[in-house]
């Protein structure tokens, strides 16, 4: 605890930590607007993403930067999973979809990007693990196949193809869990040697000022549930927010609420990146689009049978289709060299400013 005390005291990003019981009353008193309640939120959830970076980087010490890359992509996939389980019990079906695209394209897309580009620019080349950023890599394929082959096959609403469409989705779901499953058992069991990071498990001498597991554990349990709390009051708030700022639907759903959702795992990749631990941020970014492709939107539409007023499948709509596409064949590219610089890291957010762009611009009677 001690340790926690001082890092607070002596890092000022930190003292932001005081947003977070400042949100949680004013949201409890109703004394503000939705637009600073979104304020507010996203305050609150930098210094906790930078708590979560830190304690990840202790844990990533003592297991290695595989296991460590594992732990934060799970963790911070809780946050876009809370935010979905809300809107799945309101039947907001449109908004846990577009969560669900948005989550894939954004850590495939800016958060690998931004990690290739951080890093290049205080590293000249970086290297990182082949073997576990193809197997990642094909993993997302996999499940973006998946989520695709129901949009494409049927555009009817007849009684006949949506029970055909909700029969589809339970059995791609089982699929692609097993899948996951397995694909945890190749890289952390049976052949767990392929996927040590390329500089071995340290990168620079670097794991300076880690906690003890005593409590980087606990705080990773701890600020993720503060974190899942607080994305709560920002989804709340987000609708009524974007009107306020210009924001279309679309570019809400899509690019702030998954930016906003993976701000724990994008401080731990960019801060790996820094320190020439490019395995580390590869397997956060690769691994959190797996995750949620192939674990989070499968449960999502098993939950739905239960906590949902009627079943969900995964038919997406066509621009999301599009863009879930090419954000997989852009990571499977850069995936595969081993090797990358800032250049590399430009040239893939240069694809997620495209669609960000799109998005923004999209008028309010189209879907993007």
């Amino acid at each position: 605890m001690h340790a926690l005390l001082k890092e607070i005291r002596h890092n000022p990003m930190l003292w932001l930590l005081v947003c977070v019981p400042a949100l949680f009353v004013v949201e409890h008193l109703h004394l503000a607007s939705s637009t600073v309640l979104f304020v507010l939120s996203v305050l609150a959830i930098v210094p906790l993403a930078t708590l979560l970076s830190h304690a990840t980087e202790s844990v990533a010490a003592k297991t290695g930067d595989s296991v460590g890359g594992l732990l934060n992509a799970t963790l911070g996939n809780l946050t876009e999973l809370v935010i979905a389980l809300t809107a799945l019990k309101a039947g907001q079906y449109m908004l846990v979809k577009a969560s669900i695209a948005g989550a894939i394209v954004t850590n495939s897309l800016f958060m690998l990007g931004m990690s290739f580009l951080l890093g290049g620019l205080k590293h000249r080349v970086q290297e990182f693990n082949r073997a576990g950023a193809r197997m990642q890599a094909g993993l997302l394929f996999l499940a973006t196949i998946a989520l695709l082959v129901p949009s494409a096959v049927t555009q009817t609403d007849s009684t006949v193809a949506t029970k055909f469409m909700q029969q589809l989705s339970v059995g791609i779901s089982i699929l692609l869990i097993v899948a996951y499953a397995l694909g945890m058992l190749f890289s952390l069991k049976t052949h767990k040697e392929l996927f040590a990071s390329a500089g071995g498990e340290g990168g620079e001498a670097e794991h300076e000022a880690t906690w003890p597991m005593a409590l980087a554990l606990p705080t990773l349990a701890g600020v993720t549930i503060l974190v899942a709390l607080v994305s709560e009051v920002f989804v709340e708030s987000v609708q009524e927010a974007a009107i306020s700022f210009g924001m279309s639907q679309a570019f809400v759903g899509f690019i702030v609420v998954a930016l906003v959702g993976a701000a724990a795992e994008m401080a731990s990749a960019f801060s790996g990146a820094r320190k020439n631990r490019l395995d580390l941020s590869v397997g956060i970014a690769l691994g959190s689009s797996t995750q949620i492709a192939l674990f989070v939107a499968p449960v999502l539409v098993l939950l739905s049978y239960v906590l949902g007023p009627s079943p969900m499948d995964l038919q997406f709509w066509p621009g999301a289709m599009v863009m879930m596409f090419f954000a997989t064949l852009t990571a499977s590219f850069v995936a595969g060299n081993g090797r990358s610089a800032w250049f590399v890291g430009v040239l893939v957010l240069a694809v997620y400013v495209v669609f960000a762009m799109t998005l923004y611009l999209l008028p309010p009677g189209l879907k993007g």
